[in-house]
């Protein structure tokens, strides 16, 4: 798949199918994310790679619209140092590694979802991450159902002109 139609292409899905992900599929996902780029080659996160349904399950009760993760393959939850006054840089970088995966799963045909953790003690009761380790932000991913929305929904995209001012605003 082409860079440029991934972008184009790529959309939130929160319905998937039973169907589990093969091993590669999940290597190669979790493997773009550690490849994303980080400031000062830093790389700040983790990530737990929860597969088991139970487990799927407790995490989706732990962020408001967060429900997509009960039914996904695979869920990754991205754990970083807790917050500091560095932390907008680490989530700034954890977002680049989200991204990374995102595409990454798209171009084998996985669909993903973005979500927010808003329990973060409750998942690392779930998790049993260090108590120095913070945790905010979930994907989920897996083949998207097929009553699942395709192209960019109803609300599209503002214009280019919008959005982008060239040297001031």
């Amino acid at each position: 798949m082409d860079v440029w139609d991934a972008i184009c292409s790529k959309r939130a899905v929160r319905n998937f199918t039973e169907q589990p992900l093969p091993e590669d599929a999940v290597q190669r996902i979790l493997d773009a994310g550690r490849r994303a780029q980080s400031s000062k080659n830093t790389q700040p996160w983790h990530f737990i790679a929860v597969q088991q349904r139970d487990t799927l399950q407790e995490l989706s009760k732990t962020g408001d619209y967060m429900g997509h993760v009960a039914g996904a393959a695979l869920c990754v939850v991205i754990v970083t140092a807790a917050p500091d006054d560095g932390f907008f840089k680490v989530t700034f970088d954890c977002g680049q590694s989200a991204a990374y995966m995102q595409l990454a799963a798209l171009e084998i045909g996985v669909g993903s979802c973005l979500g927010t953790i808003y329990q973060p003690e409750r998942v690392r009761e779930i998790l049993g991450f260090p108590a120095d380790m913070h945790a905010q932000f979930v994907i989920s991913f897996g083949y998207p159902a097929p009553q699942q929305r395709q192209g960019a929904g109803k609300a599209g995209r503002r214009t280019f002109d919008e959005v982008v001012h060239f040297d001031r605003w």
